[in-house]
């Protein structure tokens, strides 16, 4: 049985905020309790009030604020002798290392940050930091690496009854078999996570949730109205608490779903918002995702074969040396279909 959705991060005197307050109140008020306890003296509240401000700013896409405020938070842990405040810390700077797509640092940063964790006998903090190298790993497309670890979380965090963990792994091992060509499986995962994150309250875990089961509908069952009301419901989510990059994502798939469907000027536009919010934020994953569906999409407006390869050859340059193998794959796929279309014309 799964309790209330909580925000663990949200520590010291921001613990009475929900996990679905908006970022920008989490930001307003974590502002405050943070100068609060620097004017009174006490460090390892400063510490854990900055950490809420770090996510606040990474989650809305303020990725250098970001990178300041989990820095400070850090220090003034350090400072005050804090060790499970110092692996919140790592973890939110690790996360937001991941978010920039600096892997490397990530997986450093996220190691770290599970073993102080482990040390500090923090075992939510352990477990949300083993989680990001898993999802390090799965955004890179290393599946064989990290299934096993997903796996492993995800019965942790349901014997502990912790909703939004279980939530999480449930849609990254979904996402895996969805990736994998797995939709019945993928499905059935997504679901049990949209029904958990509903019950439990969680926004942001529910429009994840949402977008993948739309993303299953629409490949596997064709069923592109039905695909597009989950994408709207998680749309009003993400807008309710400013989840920036779940939008950005949100409108990716709304792209891929009208793509699908052979409705490509709608597509174009979902993909051309997509790729301006993922630029906002310094986002190389989500950016080069919009990139590909926006190259796919304008070869059935307007684009020749030769301007569509081009184009495509350029984002695969781009990657090289990203460590996004994932994304590398679909770019591949890519140049193969159009190739053998533009040999075919000939």
């Amino acid at each position: 049985m799964y309790g209330k959705a909580f925000a663990p991060e949200y520590q010291g005197a921001l613990t009475t905020l929900s996990v679905n307050s908006s970022l920008t109140d989490v930001l307003t008020e974590g502002i405050d309790k943070l100068r609060e306890a620097e004017r009174s003296g006490h460090p390892a509240e400063a510490a854990r009030c900055g950490l809420a401000v770090a996510e606040a700013y990474r989650r809305l896409g303020k990725v250098r604020e970001a990178d300041q405020a989990w820095k400070a938070s850090y220090r003034t842990a350090r400072e005050a002798g804090d060790t499970a405040a110092m692996a919140w810390a790592l973890w939110s700077g690790g996360t937001l290392a991941r978010q920039r797509g600096a892997f490397p640092l990530a997986w450093r940063l996220l190691g770290l940050a599970a073993e102080l964790g482990e040390q500090a006998g923090d075992i939510v903090c352990r477990g949300y930091s083993l989680a990001g190298l898993a999802e390090t790993g799965r955004i890179q497309g290393d599946y064989a690496a990290v299934g096993r670890l997903h796996e492993q979380l995800l019965a942790e965090a349901r014997k502990r009854g912790e909703a939004r963990h279980t939530v999480w792994a449930l849609e990254g091992i979904a996402q895996m078999h969805r990736n994998t060509g797995d939709y019945d499986r993928a499905y059935t995962l997504f679901e049990e996570a949209a029904e958990i994150a509903e019950r439990a309250e969680d926004t942001r875990g529910h429009a994840w949730a949402l977008r993948g089961l739309a993303d299953i509908l629409s490949v596997r069952d064709k069923n592109t109205d039905k695909a597009l009301e989950l994408l709207s419901r998680a749309e009003t989510g993400c807008r309710a608490m400013n989840l920036s990059s779940a939008l950005a994502y949100n409108h990716k798939m709304q792209g891929n779903v009208l793509h699908r469907a052979g409705r490509h000027e709608q597509a174009r536009q979902m993909y051309e918002l997509a790729l301006t919010e993922f630029r906002a934020m310094s986002e190389p994953r989500g950016e080069a995702l919009a990139r590909l569906g926006l190259a796919k999409t304008r070869a059935r407006l307007d684009r020749t074969h030769a301007e569509t390869i081009a184009e495509l050859t350029a984002l695969a340059r781009s990657l090289e040396g990203s460590g996004l193998k994932h994304v590398q794959r679909l770019v591949t796929r890519a140049q193969e279909e159009f190739a053998r279309e533009a040999e075919a014309v000939r």
